[in-house]
């Protein structure tokens, strides 16, 4: 059994410092109710709608405040971290997150590689890549908001052996029935355990939700305000689903890019 987190709040548009701030205060009340993974929504720490020159203004390297910050903070308190924020690189901007663990090291970051809307005349498109990384929870992938859109960037994740897909969103309130679709049939489809982390104010739809590995939603937050959902997850549940629907195992690998197998879960 471990704890998950969602943070789901309101960033404050173009206030770096606040956010952070705030964001740390509900990371650590997230902690008091014991929560070992904390995950962030997309662009907690800038806000979404904003220019292309603020967003140049406030990204960051991930030598930068944010993450820095935040790896301080999994390293003091013992929690894995996931924390989305604007990258720079050179000249580009992606849209990324730091996967941070219990130690305070990095783990990876990822990039999105699928920008929604006016998203691409901000942000460069990320090289489509879909690792998972090995924490003290488990296996973890990461889809930001609108990867997790398509069927087939969930199963690249089950291919690699992840076990809890962790989605940063900046859901708005008319995709909200999307949002309550899409993120149970990827965990059903996969048979993973799916956390999404969504903002929730400035149009967007908030109900940040854990899922199980057969689609059920274990707990979700409120549609219109800020709330830290701690939920327990028993990974015991995941061999079970996929016990009980045996997609994986009747897989055809040919289905596939590579005709890649499905890995047998490593916890």
């Amino acid at each position: 059994m471990f704890q998950v987190a969602a943070i789901q709040m309101t960033p404050i548009m173009n206030d770096l410092d606040a956010n952070i701030k705030r964001g740390i205060y509900f990371a650590r009340e997230a902690i008091k109710e014991g929560a070992n993974l904390i995950v962030f929504p997309e662009l907690w720490n800038t806000g979404y709608y904003l220019s292309k020159e603020s967003f140049s203004l406030l990204a960051e390297t991930p030598e930068g405040k944010t993450v820095t910050t935040l790896r301080e903070e999994a390293e003091q308190e013992g929690v894995t971290i996931v924390c989305p924020f604007v990258e720079r690189e050179n000249d580009d901007m992606y849209i990324a997150a730091a996967i941070i663990d219990s130690t305070g090291e990095i783990m990876g970051i990822v990039r999105k590689g699928l920008l929604w809307g006016r998203e691409r005349q901000i942000f460069k498109e990320a090289v489509l890549e879909y690792p998972t990384f090995d924490s003290e929870v488990g296996r973890i992938g990461v889809l930001i908001c609108y990867e997790m859109e398509f069927p087939e960037t969930s199963r690249l994740l089950a291919l690699e052996g992840a076990e809890i897909i962790v989605c940063p969103s900046v859901w708005s309130m008319s995709a909200s029935h999307r949002w309550d679709i899409q993120l149970p049939a990827r965990a059903l489809d996969n048979t993973v355990f799916v956390l999404g982390v969504n903002t929730v104010g400035n149009n967007s739809c908030g109900k940040s939700k854990l899922i199980s590995p057969l689609g059920d939603i274990l707990s979700v937050a409120s549609d219109k305000k800020e709330e830290v959902l701690v939920r327990a997850v028993d990974k015991e549940a995941l061999y079970w689903a996929r016990d009980e629907v045996a997609y994986l195992q009747d897989f055809k690998e040919k289905l596939t890019p590579g005709g890649k197998a499905i890995p047998t879960p490593s916890f």
